[in-house]
């Protein structure tokens, strides 16, 4: 009989039907993208801080209401405002991810216990 690296059939249904069986991506795919924008956020907030010291070691101040501080103080704008949006969208698909995975998950056998009966005096061997 010749053996395949393909998936072979059992005699069990396979587990993951429906949304559950893309919620574990989304789940990885929504907490990566959260922190890359978390991180983005941390960027933006040093290159504004950087940007304004800067402005003001010349005497100015970057709260002033001249036209140059408007637009130091505006530079990042678009990046703080879209890292985020996607951040929100981000963390709510891996909110919605995780209620997936929670509502499909395999229930417990008989009383409760997923695993091994062990006690005390197995765990001090």
């Amino acid at each position: 009989m010749e053996e395949s690296a393909g998936p072979q059939p059992s005699g069990e249904p396979a587990r993951d039907r429906g949304p559950a069986r893309f919620a574990r991506p989304a789940l990885i795919a929504g907490a990566l993208v959260a922190v890359v924008c978390i991180a983005l956020l941390v960027v933006i907030f040093f290159l504004d801080t950087f940007n304004a010291t800067v402005y003001s070691v010349g005497g100015n101040d970057i709260a002033d209401d001249t036209q140059e501080a408007r637009d130091i103080r505006g530079l990042y704008d678009g990046a703080r405002a879209g890292s985020i949006a996607i951040l929100v969208f981000a963390l709510l698909a891996a909110a919605a991810a995780g209620v997936v995975l929670y509502r499909a998950r395999k229930p417990a056998d008989g009383d409760g216990e997923a695993g091994d009966d062990v006690d005390f005096d197995d765990l001090g061997r």
